[in-house]
């Protein structure tokens, strides 16, 4: 089954204690905008990283596809920023990204040597039976 990121959003603000209210003032947004966040099944992973920085979670256990351990690194030493500049709130996507990207590129490049590797296998093969 798959996860519905609200409702583990929700079910962990309640676990920790946090009001809706509180939750709200702090990620500057309104009740009704938290609400709406529970009941979506998928949501921003800015959103995600908001609120497990303010609850000082490591949304990794619960999401290992959206995050790395690395990226909450900080909650520890985390202290709500004094602006309402979206800057604040931004995951730090620069290294999760590349990060992914080469990964991908590793993955496609060993794809690519098989596949190298199948087709002059067939070649070959498909030659010495031409000969015959």
């Amino acid at each position: 089954m798959e996860n519905h990121n609200g409702h583990i959003l929700e079910m962990l603000i309640r676990k920790k204690g946090y009001s809706i209210s509180e939750i709200a003032r702090v990620t500057h947004v309104n009740r009704r905008t938290v609400y709406n966040w529970f009941n979506q099944k998928y949501l921003k992973t800015e959103i995600i990283y908001r609120i497990g920085m303010i609850l000082k979670h490591d949304f990794s256990v619960e999401f290992p596809n959206l995050f790395t351990k690395e990226d909450f690194k900080e909650t520890s030493t985390y202290k709500e920023p004094e602006s309402n500049d979206p800057i604040f709130w931004e995951l730090p996507t620069h290294h999760v990204w590349k990060d992914r990207y080469i990964s991908l590129l590793e993955q496609y490049n060993k794809m690519l040597l098989t596949y190298s590797k199948m087709d002059q296998h067939f070649n070959s093969t498909a030659l010495e039976g031409a000969k015959v």
